[in-house]
């Protein structure tokens, strides 16, 4: 039954309504009771009565039944407007009807144009039935009845424009909110997906460097104590012991993950030299190569400090598996800008441009994320060389020059 459509809209032309059917209905009662009361009966108060009958009838049932396929809208403003007609030419007291039934035209037209239409043709119509009732023009009728008839349609008009213009505003405005709400939505849940996504890759990262890692150990070490406990049970007894201490380091690492789910801001300053230090005698240990390790004792926040051990991780388990090497080189080193960490080894090297895997490609994110860069040279006979380089804001303090 509205013209536009929209939540405003909707607000606007039932308040709208509300107001005006009041006075509608009063001024329909009004005139009832006046053809009744005050004139004598006969064909023209018969007649204005049926008018005024079908447009009350007309408009209660699209009030009472908006959706009614026989009384729509368009079928009321048509009624409305032979109405105004028929009581022009019948009766002289049109003024007040027509001019509180004007609103109606802008509220069931569909658009502005359809309501202009129907108005036009009810003041065409009323001033028509005008003209036959005073048998032509007059100076009266055109002085009087045509120019205020005219300047009421006029205002009319003026209004009905303004109040589809702001109709239209509110319209586009809800469309624009709601849109807007709809992309936040979207945007709310595209931010959920890409952290979740997020974290199952960081979780994946944590899992490869940590206890992919040392489960690989746990295999190497098992066949090689296997294989050596018949020639050499003391070497056996080491490997087992080594094996012990991996699976406990492990379920630690495991423990850490669960926990830094929960406790993702909680990072403690402290050595990365004592860090990487028993990483690399463990590896000596089990590997039996040969580590020289120069270590400056920096103090880094935890997650340069493990992004650090990582690298450190996932190099020597390349070394393990790859290289076939015999001697290990690590050097820490605070720079201007940063912490360089560089492991160098003798073995058999690669081409680092058809390396394939999660191990380089999992560092250099994970190095990416704090600012700073992963280098890897390599050829093949010629031995591998890693630079990892994490940016430090100043010199942290306790810091001290040792080495180790």
């Amino acid at each position: 039954m509205t013209a536009l459509a929209g939540p405003a809209a909707d607000t606007f032309w039932a308040m709208s309504l509300r107001r005006w059917n009041a006075v509608c209905w009063v001024l329909f009662a009004v005139m009832a009771v006046g053809l009744v009361a005050m004139d004598r009966p006969g064909g023209g108060t018969y007649a204005a009565l049926a008018l005024l009958g079908g447009v009350v009838l007309c408009y209660a049932v699209l009030d009472r039944f908006p959706d009614n396929p026989v009384v729509r809208p368009h079928v009321y403003l048509s009624v409305l407007a032979v109405a105004l007609g028929g009581l022009a030419y019948l009766r002289g007291n049109y003024a007040a009807l027509f001019m509180v039934t004007l609103p109606h035209y802008w509220m069931f037209g569909r658009t502005p144009r359809a309501s202009m239409g129907f108005l036009g043709l009810a003041t065409a119509g009323t001033l028509a039935g005008s003209v036959l009732r005073q048998d032509g023009w007059s100076v009266e009728f055109f002085s009087e009845t045509l120019v205020s008839t005219l300047i009421v349609v006029a205002v009319g008009v003026l209004i009905g424009l303004w109040a589809h213009s702001v109709v239209a505003q509110s319209t586009e405005r809800a469309r624009l909110i709601d849109e807007l709400e709809r992309t936040q939505a979207q945007l709310s849940e595209a931010h959920q997906r890409q952290g979740a996504a997020d974290e199952r890759e960081r979780m994946a990262r944590e899992i490869h460097d940590t206890l992919a890692q040392g489960f690989a150990s746990i295999i190497v070490l098992a066949e090689a104590a296997r294989a050596g406990l018949d020639a050499d049970t003391a070497r056996s007894a080491q490997q087992l012991r080594s094996i012990e201490s991996t699976a406990r380091e492990n379920l630690t690492e495991a423990r850490e993950l669960v926990a830094s789910a929960h406790r993702p801001g909680q990072m403690a300053a402290g050595s990365v030299a004592q860090t990487l230090r028993r990483t690399l005698d463990r590896f000596a240990e089990d590997t039996a190569l040969t580590v020289n390790a120069d270590l400056e004792d920096l103090v880094c926040d935890q997650q340069t400090r493990i992004a650090l051990l990582r690298c450190t991780q996932e190099s020597l388990a390349n070394v393990r598996k790859h290289a076939r090497a015999s001697t290990v080189g690590v050097v820490l080193a605070r720079q201007a800008y940063g912490v360089e960490l560089e492991i160098t080894d003798d073995g058999t090297g690669f081409v680092v441009e058809e390396s394939v895997g999660f191990g380089l490609d999992g560092m250099r994110k994970r190095l990416a994320e704090l600012g700073g860069r992963l280098t890897v040279t390599s050829s093949v006979g010629d031995g591998t060389r890693v630079l990892a380089w994490v940016p430090t804001a100043s010199r942290a303090p306790g810091e001290s020059g040792a080495k180790a």
